[in-house]
């Protein structure tokens, strides 16, 4: 396990607060209080501690939460959430966005157009779940913005996994063929030996692997601002992993941090 410790760097965000109403999914500069400050602080950073900022981003609407709004929490884990369908919404395996989960995207693609007018710097390094409806929406977001690199998909980044179908990913060829556009991380399997139709991920489990995610960054990327398009349960494990009050991101939300 990694020695390295994450903490966020506080008087930056307004998420550092914790979820209000008043914020929205998108808040105005992606909750940026003083940008002049954070550059000054992060460029040159000092020896001894190294600074980002992460814009992590939750996929839009999804036909599984759909579901899961139609039948309540707890009959969607004991029962639906490991079913592929009821004959009327199909959830698994990897479903894709409703046309509320694309125009989530697309608010979040706006968002970025408008806030670029206000100087926010665009992610120097973008990263993306495996999952189809996160794939679509990173696609959607950067979707025409100047100077946006291209996306990298990382198995690491995907949903809590196990039981629930709609945390079951397509195979590496599907990815590659239906979105060359995006580049995949060294060593991706073609089939998703991963998910246990059994057994479901722990926290501890997706703490480590969200910590393994962090130390990859911070030991190869150079880049200060990074973007992360994921999913609630990887929300909640970044924010446990640098001890951030937990923070309920709806879907299309976006939540930033200096960490």
């Amino acid at each position: 396990m990694s020695q390295r410790s994450y903490e966020v760097v506080k008087g930056f965000f307004v998420q550092e607060g914790g979820a209000r109403r008043d914020l929205g999914e998108l808040p105005p500069r992606f909750g940026l209080l003083d940008r002049k400050r954070l550059i000054s602080l992060i460029r040159p950073p000092p020896r001894t501690r190294r600074y980002k900022v992460f814009f992590v981003g939750r996929h839009g609407e999804g036909f599984h939460n759909v579901a899961e709004a139609k039948y309540g929490t707890e009959a969607w884990n004991n029962y639906w959430s490991k079913k592929n369908g009821d004959g009327e919404l199909i959830w698994g395996p990897d479903p894709e966005l409703t046309t509320l989960g694309k125009d989530q995207a697309k608010s979040a693609h706006d968002a970025w157009k408008q806030e670029r007018g206000f100087n926010i710097p665009l992610p120097g390094k973008l990263y993306c779940s495996p999952l189809t409806r996160a794939i679509h929406t990173n696609k959607i977001t950067f979707d025409s913005i100047p100077n946006s690199q291209r996306t990298v998909i990382i198995e690491n980044l995907r949903e809590t996994n196990g039981v629930h179908t709609c945390d079951k990913r397509r195979t590496y060829t599907y990815i590659k063929q239906t979105f060359p556009d995006f580049d995949i991380e060294e060593g991706f399997m073609e089939e998703d030996k991963l998910w246990d139709p059994k057994v479901r991920e722990t926290y501890a489990e997706i703490d480590a692997r969200m910590r393994g995610v962090l130390d990859m960054i911070f030991d190869k990327d150079q880049e200060q601002f990074i973007s992360l398009t994921a999913h609630g349960g990887i929300v909640s494990a970044v924010l446990r992993v640098m001890n951030h009050r937990q923070y309920f991101l709806p879907t299309g939300g976006s939540c930033s941090n200096l960490i």
